[in-house]
């Protein structure tokens, strides 16, 4: 009996480690929150931006979402690139709303820049419309997003505070403190020279597809005018020639038109 004892705790042990190696993964399933310890804040934080082309049907309706902080500040540009059809308008309805759904803004143009302070946490909606077309195609070029000029966590806020008027005579002469304002001035002037530019470019390939639209536009007509003064000019030679048609007469007779 002593001897067997051991022998069966040992075999007890061994099977319920199996059962809880075995177990476990069937019953526990997915993980379905993989930072269950971040919050939606901290999960969708940062500087980002969108530039891109899209084609409007003939009064179609495209919307996009973009989300931004209370606080922070949310750009849009666009620029209609070209348009197709009939009686074509170049004018482009643009409207951003809310999270809640309330009208930030709206813009009736062929391009325009929308900038504004968020003033709710969530996805706001950008929606742009081909209204004024009702038998014509127009591609549009966009480019949006959010910047933040600088973010502070709320709940670490006051330590943040404490700590920055304790370091505040340390910092004054320290040289990396310095280096690391001059580096975030100078990478928040790039970003402002990167909307410039590309709003500036939307403008050049616009203006380029439209000199494309004006040099077809030139070409067909120059091509029709000309046709129709060649085939005028053969209608009234043959008209002419038609008022002088001559018919064999006797020796007596004298020709007639």
């Amino acid at each position: 009996m002593h001897c067997s004892f051991p022998s069966d705790m040992l075999c007890t042990a061994a099977c319920s480690f199996l059962i809880l190696v075995f177990w476990a993964p069937v019953h526990s399933g997915p993980l379905t929150n993989p930072h269950p310890n971040i919050t939606d804040q901290e999960l969708f934080w940062g500087a980002d931006q969108y530039d891109f082309s899209v084609v409007l049907p003939a009064a179609g309706l495209e919307c996009f979402w973009h989300f931004a902080h209370r606080g922070e500040r949310f750009y849009l540009s666009f620029m209609v690139q070209w348009v197709t059809g009939v009686g074509h308008d170049r004018h482009l309805s643009v409207t951003v709303n809310a999270p809640s759904g309330l009208l930030v803004s709206t813009v009736d143009d062929a391009k325009g820049q929308v900038n504004f302070e968020a003033e709710e946490t969530g996805f706001y909606q950008m929606c742009f419309s081909n209204f004024h077309n009702r038998f014509g195609t127009m591609q549009v070029s966009l480019s949006f997003g959010v910047y933040y000029d600088g973010y502070q966590d709320p709940a670490k806020g006051k330590e943040e505070e404490e700590k920055k008027k304790e370091e505040v005579s340390r910092k004054l002469n320290n040289t990396l403190s310095i280096i690391e304002d001059a580096t975030h001035k100078v990478e928040n002037y790039v970003f402002h020279m990167f909307r410039y530019y590309s709003f500036g470019r939307m403008r050049k390939s616009a203006d380029y597809f439209l000199l494309l639209s004006n040099s077809q536009y030139i070409t067909w007509w120059s091509t029709a005018l000309s046709l129709l003064i060649v085939t005028s000019g053969y209608l009234q030679l043959l008209f002419l020639k038609r008022l002088f048609i001559t018919k064999t007469c006797a020796e007596d007779e004298k020709p007639r038109c």
